[in-house]
């Protein structure tokens, strides 16, 4: 079992076509979807429809209205959105912001360098290699 499907909540549009560049430079699957929002409040609503469910979501902390935490609380306490595996992507070096995410069950808490590609690579090898994300992804 693979990653079929990546839903990124990035307002940042440089920062989500770079996140899309370099998804395609490491995997040319076809089958691979990459479903982008600019707000937590649209995802929520894209989410609401179970045929939308992703198996991994990409998350910013910094987002306009609701940001990543407040949008966290939300699908962690959804019977239905809670199973789904979130990837913290941020500039936040908080460490605020590190110890709610770690209490709210991200299985991954990233700070964005200029460059990111080796690290969404990573982040991609280890959810198409890891027993423990072909687990998560099971659930």
């Amino acid at each position: 079992m693979g990653v079929d499907s990546i839903l990124l909540i990035e307002d940042d549009k440089i920062n989500a076509l770079a996140f899309k560049k370099c998804l395609e430079r490491i995997n040319n699957d076809a089958q691979l979807t990459l479903t982008i929002y600019e707000t937590a409040e649209n995802a929520l609503q894209y989410l609401r429809n179970e045929d939308n469910l992703p198996d991994i979501i990409v998350l910013d902390l910094n987002l306009p209205k609701m940001n990543g935490i407040e949008f966290l609380k939300i699908i962690k306490n959804d019977n239905v959105l809670k199973g789904i595996p979130v990837i913290v992507l941020t500039t936040s070096r908080d460490q605020e912001d590190k110890v709610n995410c770690f209490n709210l069950q991200v299985v991954g808490y990233f700070v964005k360098p200029l460059d990111y590609f080796d690290l969404i690579e990573s982040i991609f090898n280890y959810w198409t290699k890891s027993e423990f994300a072909h687990f998560a992804l099971k659930k």
